[in-house]
């Protein structure tokens, strides 16, 4: 990068002293926190201008049912000791204590902060807040709003605080923005380059917050909207960070099953279990009978494999979610009931047709417990972070929890950094890069690198990955492509490296568990993956990428 000539830049170059990539919950609590405390704040928003009427909403937050699991003072059922143990017990030996425990206890903190904000929850006749459980948790603990619109009610509360906030506050949110690039000078953060309606612009500001969301168009069918193109693990990786555990990527069970059908699906919430759902196969036999003691409430990655397992014995297309018990369904639960309708299927019978389906990352970017990468000023929280908390396999609705608090948390990180000081630097251009055809990239992850993994399948992805075509970056689809293809190369290097089957990683040609659990972190340097196997190699690979 060239020292910028002011008279050229200027009129494209915006300045502030935080910069938020992405408008889910992580990203929106950290610009607002950060806005009150009076940074100036600018979120890059890849999607449209925020309306609640969209038939298609840009973040996965949004699209999130079940609830946040968080521990309410005064609760003699549960505990903050218990919710880690229940998040121990489902990441599969590679959940760090150590980072976990104060999140999930800075969570009722982050939930009441919300609620002051104006998000409602569901409350009982006695004014209390309603709790549900879902799978791995061994206790309802779970809180929802809207029956099961829980992250919709989210975003909403944030879209309005976001609009009362930009009046008084020095908040600004740039709609349909895609990041291109994280800036760098000095060894160390200076802002963000990205495109807006075919301009190329850049903001400078010396702490950049990577809240993107996730991947789950690295396959044929999702749970996650469209949006969901793994910006933030390729922004991350270029500007030198590092990644852990992207090969755990996480299959919910129950995801709506329509034939041929690509794209965003509807998820079946696993708060529909936790009200007395049963899955059982087109025979009426339930799935999980002897899989494990807690049933159809195991974890996520034993109760998605046993369902993958149970087609593969019948040679069925789906199983079944048995909701016949449940009194009141389109009133408990109205999302599901809307997206079921909107399929063209009904309720009728009480039978669901369900599949599992790509739905979120347990790894991600390395950060501290503050949301810190390994890059100077470049922070990371929300699905695109990997903090410890998920290890092998997600804890259900730890998520938007996560969310709330490493969001408040790296806007104090941003607070810290305001003084910071910025060299502004002209972006090289991002002009070209290799690009794999989705739909053939998807084809490929969904046949070899989805729940059931094997050294030939992999090899040949990874391959075709490396043969993927450099292509202009011209369209807002190029960019993804391009960041679809760099992380689907690192999940494959990463899943090819894993020789044992864990959490969400089950491999067919390892089918046994090592006895000792370890993360693997890789970078990416010269066109290629790197693994690096300590801090000094953390540090090494930061100070190498420019």
């Amino acid at each position: 990068m060239a020292q910028i000539q002011r008279d050229v830049w200027s009129a494209d170059a915006v300045r502030a002293d935080f910069v938020v990539v992405g408008a889910g919950v992580a990203g929106l609590v950290a610009a607002l926190r950060a806005a009150e405390a009076g940074l100036r704040v600018v979120i890059l928003n890849k999607g449209p201008t925020w309306r609640p009427d969209r038939a298609e909403q840009s973040t996965s937050t949004y699209y999130a049912q079940g609830g946040i699991a968080v521990v309410q003072p005064g609760n003699h059922e549960d505990s903050v000791d218990r919710h880690l143990a229940d998040t121990l017990g489902a990441g599969a030996g590679l959940t760090d204590p150590a980072t976990t425990r104060p999140i999930l206890a800075d969570g009722w903190r982050a939930v009441s902060g919300l609620i002051g904000w104006g998000a409602e929850f569901d409350r009982g006749a006695d004014g209390g807040l309603l709790r549900t459980r879902e799978g791995g948790h061994t206790v309802r603990r779970i809180i929802h709003a809207g029956g099961d619109a829980t992250g919709a009610q989210m975003q909403r509360s944030l879209g309005r605080r976001l609009t009362e906030a930009s009046r008084r506050l020095p908040i600004r949110c740039l709609d349909d923005s895609i990041a291109t690039a994280i800036l760098r000078a000095d060894g160390r953060t200076a802002g963000v380059a990205f495109r807006t309606r075919g301009r190329d612009r850049v903001v400078y500001a010396p702490t950049v917050l990577l809240a993107t969301g996730g991947s789950g168009h690295l396959y044929a069918a999702t749970t996650n909207p469209a949006g969901t193109t793994a910006d933030g693990i390729a922004l991350a990786l270029r500007a030198g960070a590092v990644v852990a555990d992207l090969e755990f990527i996480q299959f919910h069970p129950t995801m709506l099953f329509v034939d041929g059908a690509r794209g965003r699906r509807t998820l079946i919430s696993e708060a529909v279990r936790g009200e007395g759902g049963r899955l059982v196969d087109a025979d009426g036999r339930s799935v999980t009978d002897g899989v494990h003691p807690m049933g159809d409430l195991a974890p996520r990655d034993v109760v998605a494999n046993a369902v993958e397992a149970r087609l593969a014995a019948t040679g069925e297309k789906c199983v079944y979610l048995d909701i016949r018990s449940i009194p009141d369904f389109a009133t408990r639960f109205p999302t599901v009931t809307a997206g079921v309708t909107a399929a063209g299927l009904d309720l009728e019978d009480g039978l669901i047709p369900v599949v599992p389906g790509a739905h979120y990352l347990c790894g991600g970017v390395v950060t501290d417990v503050d949301g810190r990468t390994a890059v100077p000023g470049l922070l990371a929280a929300g699905e695109v972070a990997r903090t410890g908390l998920h290890g092998g396999n997600r804890l259900a609705s730890n998520s938007l929890l996560e969310g709330l608090v490493m969001g408040s948390r790296a806007a104090a990180v941003a607070v810290d950094r305001r003084d910071k000081p910025v060299v502004e630097v002209a972006p090289s251009v991002f002009g070209k890069a290799p690009a794999m055809a989705r739909e053939d990239l998807q084809d490929n992850m969904s046949r070899s690198v989805a729940l059931r993994r094997e050294a030939v399948g992999l090899a040949d992805v990874a391959d075709r990955l490396r043969g993927a075509p450099t292509r202009p970056m011209e369209t807002v689809a190029d960019v993804e492509d391009a960041a679809l293809t760099l992380a689907a190369r690192v999940v494959v290097a990463a899943a090819q490296a894993r020789t044992e089957s864990r959490g969400c990683h089950a491999r067919t040609d390892f089918p046994d568990t090592d006895r000792v659990a370890q993360s693997r972190r890789f970078g990416w340097l010269d066109g290629a993956t790197v693994e690096c196997d300590g801090p000094e190699a953390i540090a090494d690979l930061a100070a190498l990428v420019h």
